[in-house]
């Protein structure tokens, strides 16, 4: 067996390793490399093998320095299976098509504006591009195992990092080895503990953190107490949260304090249409995670989900009662905002907000749509009758 590491060495994202048994080729993980430019610029080197060449992927899991690549690799010539479990797959088909999406604004922004060097810029892949890809992924449940190739059996154990999130076994005649993915931890609110692995020739463990302790405070706890200083004197909470695992943990977690009576009762606002979506998919995935139906549908009902503005001031739309009634003052709120992360590893965030100017109609809505709520959220009259409101989606 011959292993390559073709990303994620020198780095934490562009996740790619290459396993080749008596010419057979198998690519753990396709992602995109994240972060400061000259590692983007990574993105547009050809792949270190021909894709067309290629037997079979398996992806740990969704994130995009896991997965982000897949598009790029089927655009290439890559026909073969992508296994991966059904968790998994459904996140991707959250998370590449919007990946996709950001590439071609980022290439239409470059090009009207003219702050590419290139004529005309090119987005790395597109929003077809990635549905493409999605058409090649094939559901692999844990702990099944499956013949990937003449010479490689695999298996995906639970890894417990988000919804999906596997580590990846292979057999290859009498000898094991085991890529870890991105493990979770094995006292997580929301995910159950990764699988214990009874055995294994070789591990090839993801270390991104493996020279830092968790804090033994509690997070919830020091959440609870930042949002009670912040209500006492009147003020609002707004957290950055990548959409992908972290929104759902600081939902819970607000839906468990206010059970408890541990913070105020305050209105929360979720402003993230990806992390909407991926609330939902955590319904659909209950068998993956601790939560029970009551608690589910408590982390998807304590927030108020901001998606599409509604105009018609007579719409049937779920009121907050504290927000209404004459004399009432208004809660500070909390408010969950994507917008406002930073790139990252664990989630594709791009400067949409940096270009006010885009003329994308559903990027400059949703603009539109944070800047009246933060508005509104800041008056700390009641509010008017007739002011703009927003429906509640079904969530499950």
């Amino acid at each position: 067996m011959k292993l390559e590491f073709l990303g994620a060495a020198g780095t934490v994202t562009g996740s790619r390793t290459l396993v080749t048994v008596e010419g057979q080729r198998l690519l753990v993980d396709c992602g995109l490399f994240q972060g400061y430019k000259n590692l983007r610029l990574m993105n547009w080197e050809a792949f270190a093998f021909d894709p067309k060449q290629l037997d079979a992927v398996v992806l740990t899991h969704a994130h995009l320095d896991h997965s982000g690549a897949l598009p790029l690799l089927v655009k290439q010539g890559f026909s073969g299976p992508v296994f991966a479990t059904p968790g998994t797959i459904d996140v991707c088909h959250v998370l590449l098509p919007d990946s996709g999406r950001l590439q071609e604004e980022d290439a239409a922004y470059a090009n009207r504006h003219q702050t590419s060097k290139h004529k005309p810029a090119l987005p790395l892949y597109t929003e077809a591009d990635a549905e493409r890809a999605l058409r090649r992924l094939q559901a692999l449940p844990f702990e099944q195992r499956v013949d990937v190739a003449a010479f490689l059996r695999l298996r995906l154990r639970p890894a417990g990092h988000i919804l999906g999130a596997s580590s990846v076994e292979l057999s290859i005649d009498d000898a094991t080895v085991l890529f870890s993915g991105d493990l979770g931890r094995p006292d997580d609110s929301i995910m159950r503990a990764p699988a214990p692995i009874e055995h294994a020739d070789h591990v090839v463990v993801e270390s991104t953190y493996g020279d830092r302790l968790h804090e033994p405070q509690s997070a919830e706890t020091v959440l609870g107490d930042v949002i009670k200083r912040t209500a006492a004197r009147g003020g609002s909470v707004v957290i950055p949260a990548f959409a992908v695992g972290r929104a759902q943990s600081l939902l819970y977690a607000i839906y468990r304090l206010k059970t408890r009576s541990e913070i105020p009762d305050l209105p929360v606002f979720l402003n993230s249409p990806m992390a909407i979506d991926m609330t939902k998919i955590y319904h659909r995935h209950r068998a993956e995670h601790r939560l029970s139906v009551e608690e589910c549908s408590g982390l998807c009902h304590v927030a108020e989900r901001l998606r599409h503005p509604t105009r018609d001031p007579s719409s049937d739309h779920e009121r907050d009662p504290r927000t209404e009634g004459a004399g009432e003052e208004q809660l500070p709120p909390v408010v969950l905002d994507r917008e406002h992360v930073e790139p990252h590893a664990e989630d594709q965030v791009h400067e949409r907000d940096r270009h006010p100017d885009r003329e994308h109609d559903d990027r400059a809505q949703l603009r539109a749509d944070r800047r009246d709520a933060l508005e509104r959220l800041h008056v700390r009259s009641p509010r008017p009758r007739g002011t703009r409101s927003r429906r509640r989606e079904p969530c499950g």
